[in-house]
């Protein structure tokens, strides 16, 4: 079982519709339903994602949204140990960033699927856009 991890916005992607990633994003969410993946993401996108989709749809639709995604996809826990890794480690400049990719480690996630792959230069896992993933582990 391959485990992945969906950065924030991705998310936003797939709660806005927005399109041309929505295609391979939603396409990506609907293998939380399936044997060969585990999908995650963690509370802190969860957060960044419902702060956009309220912008665009209000907070109750919002809230439902996000209501229904957590029912799909796995919420990795944000640890104290991850906190301290992050901020141990010199080479991340961006708090978030930091506590995601530790996120996706502790949850030994294969992968980060984010459009934002510089956000990530200092990562040890694969780091890959929606599109990248999906023509790499669903096109075969």
């Amino acid at each position: 079982m391959i485990r992945i991890f969906i950065d924030a916005n991705v998310l936003v992607s797939i709660l806005n519709k927005e399109y041309p990633v929505f295609s391979y994003s939603a396409r990506i969410l609907s293998l939380a339903e399936s044997n060969r993946f585990q999908v995650f993401t963690s509370p802190i996108c969860l957060a960044i994602a419902f702060y956009f989709a309220e912008k665009k749809h209000r907070a109750v639709a919002a809230k439902q949204k996000i209501e229904i995604l957590c029912k799909h996809i796995r919420i990795a826990d944000s640890t104290q140990s991850s906190v301290q890794k992050t901020l141990a480690n010199p080479a991340i400049k961006d708090f978030e960033d930091g506590l995601e990719y530790y996120a996706a480690v502790e949850n030994k996630c294969a992968c980060i699927i984010t459009e934002d792959k510089d956000d990530f230069y200092f990562s040890e896992i694969e780091v890959i856009n929606s599109q990248q993933f999906f023509e790499k582990y669903m096109s075969r």
